[in-house]
């Protein structure tokens, strides 16, 4: 690759809409012109736990995440490699491992909780995009999606929300967002607006790089 890739950071707490950002900000792209490297994927492994274990445990810290590997990689990509990885499961001990194939692109995209926190991923990354939703617009589409894509109680839902996120979202990631080069509001679960925001972002981006539109 003769050009330094373009890195965008996403950046979102539980609940923002961040997923469906990046899922309507990516189809704008060939799958050739943009790559996706998510901090989901470098949670360090904790084995198997018990129901309240897994409760009590906080997924919500940025220990909890293996950052010397996330950074290197990101750095692969940007020297032209392919990085080959296990796909996170969320500790589900009946999910089908994955191994992904993350290709280097013009346009890197590196989304997740702490990506700001963490200085050395900071510094690599070009153009920062806060997304955010009010907190009672948040909680509840961790409610659903807990309990619909994880089995999770309501009652654990809550715990976690109270105990473990809100306090990380605040801690490590709000302190973040006046560095940001857009702040993106996701309050509404009707997508034209977040499709407009990030097809103009996608269009900006083509011009630059002299991708085909």
């Amino acid at each position: 690759m003769n050009n330094k890739p373009f890195i965008i950071g996403i950046a979102g707490g539980s609940g923002s809409g961040k997923t469906f950002f990046l899922n309507c900000f990516l189809h704008h792209f060939k799958n050739d012109e943009v790559t996706l490297v998510s901090q989901d994927d470098y949670y360090i492994p904790v084995g198997e736990m018990t129901q309240e274990e897994n409760r009590l445990y906080n997924f919500d810290l940025p220990s909890t995440i293996d950052n010397e590997q996330f950074n290197l990689d990101i750095r692969k990509l940007l020297k032209g490699e392919v990085i080959y990885k296990k796909e996170y499961n969320f500790n589900n001990p009946l999910a089908v491992v994955k191994i992904l194939e993350i290709s280097p692109a013009p346009i890197i995209i590196v989304e997740g909780l702490f990506i700001l926190h963490f200085k050395e991923i900071a510094a690599l990354l070009d153009h920062k995009i806060f997304v955010e939703a009010e907190e009672s617009v948040a909680l509840d589409r961790r409610v659903k999606r807990d309990g619909m894509e994880r089995g999770y109680s309501e009652e654990d839902v809550l715990y976690k929300w109270h105990n473990h996120v809100v306090p990380s979202y605040k801690e490590f990631l709000l302190p973040y967002k006046e560095e940001c080069n857009m702040v993106v509001m996701n309050n509404n679960n009707t997508p034209d607006e977040i499709i407009a925001i990030t097809e103009k972002i996608a269009l900006d981006l083509k011009a630059k790089f002299c991708l085909d539109n």
